[in-house]
C-alpha cells in the first residue's frame, strides 16, 4: 500500500521566465539608450560647421522641408559624411564582436590581430595606382583581409582560433604588414603617396553620397546576414569540442564568421582608411552595457561601435576648429587609453581582492 504522493509546486520554471524577460527589458533599454544617442550626434553632425544649422532646421531639411541653402548644408555635403561614420562604426563594432567570441579574448579584435591592416595593404595596392574606384578598392581590401587571416590562421591558429598564440601571431603579421604599407608609400609618386597617408590616417572628410551609397549598399547585407550567424558564435563560445558535440560543423562555422568579420572590416577600411580601436573597444563597452546578456551582444556592438566612430568624427571636425583632425587621430588617442585601461584590469581586480 502507497501513501498519497505529494505534488510539490516548482518556481523555478516561472522565476527563470520572470529573469529573462527582465534581461530582455534591460537589453532593450540599453539598445533605445544607444539609439538615441546616435541619434543625437548625428543630428549634431548635420547641425555643427562652418555655416551653423539650427537643429529645427535640420529637421526641416531631414523632412524635405528646408530652404535651398540649408537643405544643400544638410543633405548634400553633411548627410554622407554623418552616416558614414555610424554605418562604418556599426561595422566595425560587428567585426570586433565576431572575432573576439571567435578568439575568446578581448584583444582578438581585427585592428589588432592585422585583418585591419592586412585590407590597408590591399587597398593601398590599388590606391597608389591613382585610377581606383571604390569598387576596386573595397575588393582589393576584401582580398588583403582575407589573405592577411588565411596567414593568420595558418601560422597561428590551425587548431583553433581561441588560443594566444593566434592573436600574438596576428600582431607579429600587423606589424610586418605596417612595413610594407610603408613601403608601399615610399615608392609612389608623392602626391600619390600624400593622399594615400591621408587615407591611412583613417578620414571621413570630403566623402560624399558617391562613398556612402557603395559603402551602405555593401554594409546593408551584411549587417542583415549576421543575426543569423548568432547562433553558430555562441555554440563556439563554448568551445570547439563541446559545439562539436552539439552538432556544430565547427570549421565551416568558424569559416563563414571570418569571412564575415573581414568583410565588414574591408567595406569600412577601403572608404575611411584603417580607424583603430573601434572595433577593439566597442564589443567590450557593450559586454559591460549589456552586462546579463550571455557573451557580447551583437547589437549592443553595432550601436556601440556606431556611437564611438559618430563622437569621434565629430570630434575630429569641430572640436578645434578651424583645423580638421583625421577621424582615425582621434580613435587612436581614445583607443590608446583603453587598451591601457583594458591591460591593467586584472590588476585592477588583484588590489580588490
Amino acid at each position: 500500500m502507497t501513501g498519497p504522493t505529494t505534488t510539490v509546486p516548482t518556481t523555478t520554471a516561472p522565476g527563470a521566465r520572470r529573469s529573462r524577460g527582465r534581461r530582455r527589458h534591460r537589453a532593450a533599454g540599453t539598445s533605445l539608450t544607444l539609439t538615441l544617442l546616435g541619434a543625437a550626434v548625428l543630428i549634431a553632425s548635420l547641425a555643427a560647421g562652418d555655416i551653423s544649422v539650427p537643429v529645427p532646421d535640420v529637421l526641416h531639411a531631414l523632412a524635405g522641408r528646408g530652404d535651398p541653402l540649408t537643405s544643400t548644408v544638410v543633405l548634400t555635403w553633411r548627410l554622407p559624411r554623418a552616416l558614414l561614420a555610424l554605418a562604418l562604426g556599426a561595422a566595425l563594432g560587428l567585426s570586433g564582436a565576431i572575432f573576439q567570441t571567435l578568439t575568446r579574448n578581448p584583444l582578438g579584435s581585427p585592428d589588432v590581430i592585422g585583418f585591419n591592416t592586412g585590407a590597408s595593404t590591399g587597398a593601398l595596392a590599388v590606391l597608389l595606382t591613382g585610377t581606383a574606384g571604390y569598387t576596386r578598392t573595397a575588393l582589393s581590401a576584401l582580398i588583403g583581409g582575407l589573405a592577411t587571416a588565411a596567414l593568420v590562421y595558418a601560422l597561428g591558429g590551425r587548431r583553433s582560433t581561441a588560443t594566444t598564440r593566434f592573436v600574438v601571431t596576428g600582431i607579429a603579421v600587423s606589424a610586418v604588414l605596417t612595413s610594407v604599407n610603408t613601403w608601399l608609400m615610399y615608392g609612389a609618386d608623392t602626391a600619390v603617396a600624400a593622399r594615400a597617408a591621408q587615407w591611412t590616417a583613417g578620414s571621413l572628410d570630403a566623402l560624399g553620397w558617391e562613398h556612402a551609397v557603395p559603402a551602405l549598399v555593401a554594409f546593408a547585407p551584411l549587417a542583415l546576414v549576421t543575426p543569423f550567424l548568432i547562433r553558430t558564435l555562441r555554440v563556439l563560445e563554448l568551445g570547439d569540442d563541446v559545439a562539436t558535440a552539439l552538432g556544430a560543423r565547427v570549421v565551416r562555422g568558424r569559416l563563414i564568421l571570418a569571412t564575415v568579420g573581414v568583410a565588414l572590416t574591408a567595406v569600412a577600411t577601403s572608404v575611411a582608411g584603417p580607424l583603430a580601436f573601434v572595433a577593439l573597444a566597442a564589443p567590450q563597452i557593450a559586454r559591460l552595457l549589456y552586462r546579463r546578456t550571455p557573451g557580447i551582444s551583437l547589437l549592443g556592438a553595432a550601436l556601440t561601435g556606431a556611437l564611438l566612430l559618430g563622437a569621434a568624427d565629430w570630434v575630429a571636425a569641430h572640436a578645434f576648429a578651424p583645423v580638421q583632425l583625421p577621424t582615425g587621430v582621434v580613435t587612436v588617442s581614445t583607443g590608446g587609453a583603453y587598451l591601457l585601461w583594458l591591460l591593467l584590469g586584472p590588476r585592477r581586480g588583484g588590489r580588490k581582492g
